[in-house]
């Protein structure tokens, strides 16, 4: 980094949770935050491109990286006020632009509506998209399953003997590298506990749920008019499955008024893959 840059490491209480959070870099703030299973560290490929002419915050949701498990269910509103709390809690009350990968497309974009005098751009990376979302039954019994699942998991050593390995393997089969450039020290330290799996499996019981949250959303909260880029990862083999995801991004991004454009090759996990594209995406949206 060059004179003036400023990096800082720590954490933030959000609701009673130790959330983890990074900060770099210098000038106009951009928030980074990550898919389901994804920790700080995924972003470390774009941050270079970015703190030389950004302040870049990236933080753990509940559960991943550093971050502390929660006992609240995974809301939308809930990962807008995390979002939110950790900027106050930084003293970046300032509008910022907020990019989410995946998941975490969906808290992006509820933090936009929800805060239109705080955002100054809006970035959905090959985010998740449910044109017509209805919520599941049993909200509560769905992730007091997904605890219980995790805990008896946990209480086997399942993710201390297989949590690093099942790590790696999702990040090579959503690159089209194959690899996973994230340092096996950071891999083993959080993903051997067994908080990352409960994380992830109560996030993905609550997947549909946090998709008709945004949908409520919005019908009744207008996006501001702040540049909006939705970025499409595409492995360039040209399959079905493929076209089928890019022509629903493209859908996505005509509902929401934005630029569309297409990172390849690449997999889901564009920031390794590309992370050049990802970061010019977030400068021009800024």
């Amino acid at each position: 980094m060059s004179d003036g840059e400023t990096v800082s490491d720590g954490f933030v209480r959000v609701g009673g949770t130790a959330v983890h959070v990074r900060r770099e870099g210098w000038g106009p703030v951009c928030v980074l935050s990550g898919g389901l299973g994804c920790s700080w560290f995924d972003w470390d490929p774009v941050v270079p491109l970015l703190a030389p002419c950004r302040t870049v915050v990236r933080f753990d949701r509940p559960g991943y990286g550093l971050s502390e498990p929660e006992r609240g269910r995974p809301t939308a509103v809930g990962e807008v006020e995390r979002i939110r709390t950790v900027l106050d809690a930084l003293g970046l009350p300032g509008p910022c632009t907020v990019a989410g990968h995946s998941l975490a497309g969906f808290h992006v974009e509820a933090f936009a509506r929800l805060h239109p005098g705080r955002t100054a751009g809006l970035v959905l990376l090959d985010a998740g998209v449910e044109p017509a979302p209805h919520p599941l039954p049993a909200p509560g019994l769905r992730d007091l399953g997904a605890r219980a699942v995790a805990g008896t998991a946990t209480a086997l050593a399942v993710p201390y003997l297989f949590g690093p390995a099942g790590r790696r393997l999702a990040a090579r089969l959503n690159t089209v590298r194959g690899t996973d450039p994230a340092p096996a020290g950071l891999v083993r330290r959080c993903y051997r506990p067994g908080r990352a799996l409960r994380a992830a499996l109560r996030e993905n019981a609550c997947y549909l749920d946090v998709a008709a949250e945004l949908a409520e959303l919005r019908a009744r909260a207008p996006l501001p008019e702040v540049p909006v880029t939705v970025l499409a990862a595409d492995p360039g083999c040209g399959t079905p499955a493929s076209r089928r995801w890019l022509a629903r991004q493209q859908a996505l991004a005509e509902l929401l008024g934005a630029r569309f454009r297409v990172a390849v090759p690449a997999g889901h996990l564009l920031m390794a893959d590309r992370p050049d594209v990802v970061a010019q995406a977030v400068l021009d949206s800024s």
